[in-house]
């Protein structure tokens, strides 16, 4: 069988960073692993799911489904059976799923309100990883949860005004608005620290755009940021 992975390249940081950041901001635990495990295989499943929702030929997509929402299970129970409170995480992503497979059957994935349903699973998935080191939801869940939804959308505004929407004026405006408004917002209810982690974003937005820059510099470089917001949350916030 032919490995089938998502082609999603840009979602890896989405998928883990929220995840470490819950796991970081609140108490890291030996159900994180097999958590995480699970998570990992949960998404991996996804791609082949839509694949065989969309109708698309051929019979590798629903087998590789299948393993992965197998492995994914085999974990997942594992850490329903020590905090089965995740499962309502789970429930509160179903309707962005099905979202996803909304923009999916219209071949339209690359909608931005698409990439927005799916920046709010993994920011789910982050305040779930910090439910299951601390037992309860706080307002550290809240900055948690906020935080990752601001900055993935950040990152999903840049990408596509460098490529996809690169010659919409409008697009760049909403882009250059979003980076300029969210952490004025931020920062008018005190939290200092997420505007330093949100600094380049502001920059590279601005900076760049317009200029002819390697779709693989563009996602080398998102890394790069996607790292040091890591570094600044996980170092600054007071918890």
């Amino acid at each position: 069988m032919k490995l089938v992975i998502p082609k999603q390249h840009g979602a890896w940081a989405m998928l883990i960073l929220p995840f470490l950041l819950g796991m970081l901001m609140g108490d890291a635990t030996l159900l994180h692993i097999p958590l995480l495990i699970g998570w990992l295989f949960l998404y991996l499943a996804t791609y082949p799911l839509i694949m065989v929702f969309t109708n698309k030929k051929g019979n590798n997509y629903k087998k590789w489904a299948s393993i992965y929402l197998l492995l994914s299970s085999i974990f997942i129970v594992i850490t329903l059976v020590y905090k089965f409170e995740l499962i309502y995480f789970g429930l509160m992503m179903l309707p962005f799923f099905v979202v996803n497979l909304y923009y999916a059957k219209k071949k339209n994935e690359r909608a931005f309100f698409n990439d927005v349903s799916a920046i709010i699973v993994f920011s789910l998935a982050g305040v779930g990883s910090y439910f299951v080191g601390v037992s309860e939801l706080n307002v550290t869940a809240l900055h948690l949860f906020i935080y990752s939804i601001f900055y993935f959308i950040g990152s999903t505004f840049f990408v596509k005004t460098m490529i996809r929407e690169k010659n919409n004026v409008t697009f760049k405006w909403l882009s250059w608005g979003y980076h300029l408004l969210v952490p004025v917002i931020v920062v008018v209810f005190g939290n200092l620290y997420f505007l330093i982690a949100f600094l380049p974003s502001i920059i590279r937005a601005i900076v760049l755009y317009g200029k002819k820059v390697a779709i693989m510099k563009i996602g080398i470089l998102e890394i790069f940021n996607s790292v040091f917001y890591f570094v600044i949350i996980a170092l600054l916030y007071p918890y």
